[in-house]
């Protein structure tokens, strides 16, 4: 069973970077497909990117040509940088893996854009 630990997240300021790291504990994390979530209190959680087992990925139109999603397999860790950064990216990021009916999140890390 794949578990899963976040890192990265903080305060910057707007147009600053971030790059988040997802380590994960377990075998077997290139058979799962990876992704980066966040949401804001009181909201439902939002898809931001996704990387298939094939390294195939998807944005959210908010975040396109801002946000780069990519794993490596050898050190069990699926990245989001974060560039550009926008004060409505502030949010809890959260990460998940997905195989089959199988799903499970990181306990999650805290973003906020401010100046």
């Amino acid at each position: 069973q794949v578990q899963l630990v976040e890192s990265g997240g903080g305060l910057v300021q707007p147009g600053g970077s971030l790059r988040l790291s997802c380590a994960a504990s377990g075998s077997m994390f290139s058979f799962y497909a990876m992704g980066w979530y966040r949401q804001l209190s009181g909201e439902q959680r939002e898809l931001v990117a996704n990387i298939t087992t094939g390294r195939i990925t998807t944005y959210v139109d908010s975040v396109k040509g801002r946000f780069t999603i990519s794993r490596d397999n050898a050190k069990s860790t699926v990245y989001l940088q974060m560039n550009s950064l926008k004060p409505e990216d502030t949010a809890v990021y959260y990460c998940k893996a997905s195989r089959g009916l199988t799903v499970l999140w990181g306990q999650g890390t805290q973003v906020t854009v401010s100046s």
